[in-house]
């Protein structure tokens, strides 16, 4: 599903060059339920950045579904991450004028995807991460952890092949960020979308069925646990 290879990032900071990734290659199959972990300045959230084509490789590249993206322009890679991928951020990033069944529809709406279907599947997927009844809610009457079931299933209407989440329970204490973790498994296990996550919350590198970790902007170890 991602195959980074031998990808590089540097950023310019003043008169200093930062090597925020350094040859980095890494495969992710299809349904994996991954986290990157490693502490702050590891790389872990620009791989995820690159990964989500919100940035550009320095060198190497990057296949989502063997799609190469560097050769990709701006259009073709907003039409990518509108198609294939589905992003959750620990600030949730939902929009506060637009109540929850608008936050998530409106992902559906930017497919051109409306009327019958659009209702049906918002309500569908609303309900599937325990938020039924509430739809009409906006973000400032939600709870933390219910905004972040917003922010699962506005990546999940699309049918995404991937969500990659950045540091998704930051903001949650650690009872609502093992129940967003358990809904995201849930979602991971019945839907077989690819779940990627940056983080460097225990509770979170526990919780994955892969473990890889970056230090300095190198995957020191990569460790398969199974289902």
């Amino acid at each position: 599903m991602i195959r980074v290879e031998k990808v590089t990032k540097d950023y310019t900071v003043g008169q200093t060059v930062v090597h925020a990734l350094r040859g980095v290659s890494l495969e992710i199959e299809k349904g994996e339920f991954i986290s990157i972990a490693g502490p702050s300045g590891s790389g872990k959230t620009t791989l995820l950045n690159l990964i989500g084509c919100l940035d550009k490789a320095t060198s190497g590249e990057i296949y989502i579904a063997e799609e190469a993206v560097s050769s990709k322009d701006r259009k073709e890679l907003a039409l990518l991450r509108r198609k294939r991928l589905g992003f959750v951020f620990q600030s949730f990033n939902l929009i506060p004028v637009l109540n929850a069944y608008e936050n998530v529809s409106f992902a559906l709406s930017l497919l051109g995807i409306n009327g019958s279907e659009l209702r049906e599947r918002t309500y569908g997927i609303l309900g599937e991460v325990g938020l039924g009844g509430m739809e009409a809610r906006l973000p400032g009457e939600l709870s933390g952890g219910q905004q972040q079931r917003v922010a699962v299933a506005r990546a999940l209407i699309k049918e995404p092949d991937v969500v990659l989440a950045d540091e998704p329970t930051a903001n949650l204490d650690s009872d609502t960020g093992r129940d967003i973790l358990d809904l995201m498994a849930a979602l991971n296990e019945k839907h077989g979308t690819t779940f990627v996550f940056s983080t460097h919350d225990r509770m979170v590198m526990d919780f994955a069925q892969r473990l890889v970790r970056l230090h300095d902007g190198e995957i020191t170890s990569d460790e398969r646990r199974g289902s």
